[in-house]
């Protein structure tokens, strides 16, 4: 590999790092709802009365341990994701105030479903490793269970346990769900990298094509 293509590669993994934690962070300050894992993020820290960035590392590393028996390989985009996401979060939200119209949190919540699709775009396109959530999904998938079925699993689970624990839901978890899956559809193919090999990490190659599509998040 050579040194431009590193370089390139390590520009994209740490730009698409860093909007993962921006986007959040704007969906946080705008109050209309988050996605399913940032509603259990959210829950998590209220109830331990922690900050939402050192949760999101916690909860990351968390879910590499079962990487274990499931015999995923992280890479340094994985790792880098379980320190970098919370960090960036916690810098936003330092600096970022939450907004009183709902014109102005509606803005929020649209840039900050648009930041998400746009990391996934550079994180994935580094190809530098998967996040760690989704290293659990694909090394589920790989015991013989559907991509589309154990995503869908996951999140639910994610989501019920975060509302239950006070989790912000609400019409942005709901454009969040609809929106993401179109979005990253389009940004992986625009901000991947030279030979990167986009389509088998969102795409399930076993389930029906017009269900193939998954979604590459945190």
């Amino acid at each position: 590999m050579s040194a431009t293509r590193l370089a390139g590669q390590l520009v994209r993994l740490y730009l698409g790092l860093a909007c993962f934690g921006t986007s959040l962070a704007l969906m946080v300050r705008a109050r209309l709802g988050l996605g399913p894992w940032d509603v259990l993020h959210q829950g998590l820290a209220e109830r331990l009365d922690l900050p939402l960035g050192w949760v999101v590392n916690g909860v990351g590393a968390v879910v590499m341990l079962a990487w274990i028996p499931l015999r995923e390989r992280p890479g340094l985009g994985t790792v880098s994701n379980v320190l970098g996401v919370g960090l960036a979060v916690d810098a936003v939200l330092r600096v970022l105030p939450a907004p009183d119209p709902l014109g102005v949190r509606i803005a929020f919540l649209g840039a900050g479903v648009l930041g998400t699709a746009i990391g996934t775009g550079l994180y994935v396109g580094a190809g530098l490793g998967p996040g760690p959530r989704d290293g659990l999904m694909t090394g589920l998938a790989r015991r013989g269970f559907s991509v589309r079925a154990v995503r869908t699993a996951i999140e639910v689970c994610a989501l019920a346990v975060g509302f239950a624990l006070g989790g912000s839901v609400g019409i942005g978890t709901v454009l969040f769900a609809l929106a993401i899956g179109p979005l990253v559809q389009l940004t992986l193919p625009l901000l991947a990298g030279p030979g990167a090999r986009h389509p088998e990490v969102t795409h399930d190659r076993t389930a029906p094509r017009r269900g193939r599509h998954r979604v590459h998040l945190r």
